[in-house]
Formats: structure tokens, C-alpha cells, sequence
């Protein structure tokens, strides 16, 4: 049982963590009032995106649906599209929050927090139709069509319908696959490694995304892990210069060059770190 000092800390922090949530929450939603009306400008990105997935050589979407043309299927994609995504995500963060080390709590919510405002400006610079809104070009609305719908009610307020690119569905899942595979045990691994292909799949499957809106999900991603982790080398060498400071202080050093065989150096503070719960050895640390 924690203390009550320890008990007012964990609080404290716990009510921080609310408070990021929501201020990205309505930054989401300020993202998405500010593309409102830009419905024709979305319509000629999509087909903009189109033409540079010929020139890639990506399949159409709409033949993938084609091929999986089952309704049992589609209502399953169409009910993991809506039900998994934001919840997942929540339970993700509130597990990491209460179980997992703060450290490594700290790097997962901010990885997610620097993908998902990269993903939010690319929104509002760049808006894009997903294909369920053009049957012209043998797209099927399969949550309109066989339900259920993440546009009914509530969530249809919120929702950005014109926030296509990045897909922060292949985004999060990713995201949390990554952070499992770098700081968990790989049983929950591989299940968050299947979990976000079955969403990629699912994006497609239900014509709410393009191949490409995954695509730069996942460069996001990468983005957001090359960021966070220069950051972190950052704040390692400025606590290993303040530490080289103490000790210089205290007369533990001869010269301002010298550092004892007791203080950490900023390679070691940037390239190790303590070993989490679960984690494999071989694994670097986040």
C-alpha cells in the first residue's frame, strides 16, 4: 500500500496525464473545424494520392474490397474500425501508466504525442477525401451500408471525415507494436504486431483510407522515435554535465576534464538505461 504522500504523488500525476489527454483531444478537434468546408480541396488530393499510387505501383483498393466481399467480414472490419481504435489506445496508455516503469511511460506517451501533432498538421495542410466517398470509382461504404458506423451520433461530430492522410488507425497500432516490441515481452508483442496489421487491413477493407495514408503513418512514426530519442540524449548530457559539475564541486575531480570511473558518461547515460519488467535483454532501451 502506497503512503499518503506517495498516494497525493501518483494522483497528481495521474491528473497531469487527463489533462494532456484532453489538450490533445481538443486539439484534434480545433485541427478539424479548421478544414471544415474544404470538401472540394479534399476531393482533388484524393486525386492527387491516387495517381501517385499508380505511379508506385500500389493495387486499388477497391479490388481488395472486391475480394473480400463477404458481409460477415465486412460488418467484423467495419465493427474493429469503430470499437478498437480510440479505446485501445486509452487502455494502452492507462496499462503503461499503472504498471509499466514511469521511464518507459513517459517515452511511449510522448512517441504518440509527437506522431499524433505531426499527423494533425499534416491534416490540416493537406486534407484528403477517404475512398468510401467516392463510389464512382467502385468504392463501397461498408459502414454505410452493413453497419455499424464510427460517423453516428457523437463520434460523427467529432470526427474529421476529411483527415484521410495521415491514418493515425495504422498510426497508433504501429505505434503501440513499437513500443511492446522495444520495452515488453514479445508474447504481447506479437499480439500488438497482429493487431496493427489487422487494422491496416481493416483501414483499407472499409474504404476509410488509402495505401499511402498508412504509409506516412508509420514515417511519422519513425519521425517521432528519432525526435523523442534526440531529445532524451539531450537531457542525458546535460545530467551528466551537472553531475560532473557536483562532483567537481565536492573536489571529487582533479581537472574539469577528468571524470571518475563512478559517474556515468553521457555515452553510457544515451545508450543504456535500466532494464524494464519483461524486457528481453537483447532489446535496446527506449
Amino acid at each position: 500500500m502506497l503512503d499518503r504522500p506517495a498516494r497525493h504523488l501518483r494522483l497528481r500525476a495521474a491528473l497531469v496525464e487527463l489533462v494532456l489527454v484532453a489538450a490533445l483531444f481538443n486539439l484534434y478537434r480545433f485541427g478539424r473545424a479548421a478544414i471544415d468546408g474544404q470538401q472540394a480541396t479534399a476531393r482533388h488530393n484524393a486525386e492527387l494520392v491516387t495517381d501517385a499510387q499508380r505511379a508506385l505501383g500500389l493495387p486499388s483498393e477497391a479490388s481488395l474490397q472486391r475480394l473480400l466481399d463477404v458481409e460477415l467480414l465486412l460488418r467484423l472490419a467495419n465493427t474493429y474500425y469503430t470499437f478498437v481504435h480510440f479505446p485501445l489506445m486509452v487502455a494502452f496508455l492507462a496499462w503503461g501508466f499503472v504498471r509499466r516503469p514511469r521511464h518507459e511511460y513517459v517515452w511511449a506517451r510522448n512517441l504518440i504525442a509527437v506522431q499524433t501533432g505531426a499527423a494533425l498538421v499534416i491534416h490540416m495542410a493537406f486534407p484528403l477525401a477517404p475512398p468510401r466517398m467516392f463510389p464512382e470509382w467502385g468504392f463501397v461504404d461498408t459502414m454505410a451500408v452493413y453497419g455499424p458506423s464510427a460517423y453516428d451520433g457523437v463520434s460523427g461530430d467529432v470526427a474529421n471525415q476529411f483527415a484521410a492522410m495521415p491514418s493515425l488507425h495504422v498510426g497508433w497500432a504501429v505505434a503501440i507494436a513499437y513500443i511492446v516490441f522495444r520495452t515488453g515481452p514479445r508474447p504481447l508483442a506479437v499480439l500488438a504486431a497482429l493487431h496493427a496489421s489487422v487494422t491496416y487491413l481493416v483501414v483499407i477493407l472499409t474504404a476509410n483510407h488509402w495505401w499511402l495514408d498508412g504509409v506516412v503513418a508509420i514515417a511519422l512514426l519513425a519521425l517521432a522515435a528519432a525526435l523523442t530519442r534526440l531529445r532524451a540524449a539531450r537531457a542525458a548530457a546535460r545530467a551528466a554535465a551537472r553531475a560532473a559539475a557536483r562532483a567537481r564541486m565536492r573536489g571529487s575531480l582533479p581537472g574539469p576534464a577528468t571524470v571518475p570511473a563512478s559517474e556515468t558518461t553521457v555515452s553510457q547515460l544515451v545508450r543504456e538505461g535500466p532494464v524494464g519488467p519483461g524486457r528481453p535483454p537483447h532489446r535496446r532501451e527506449p
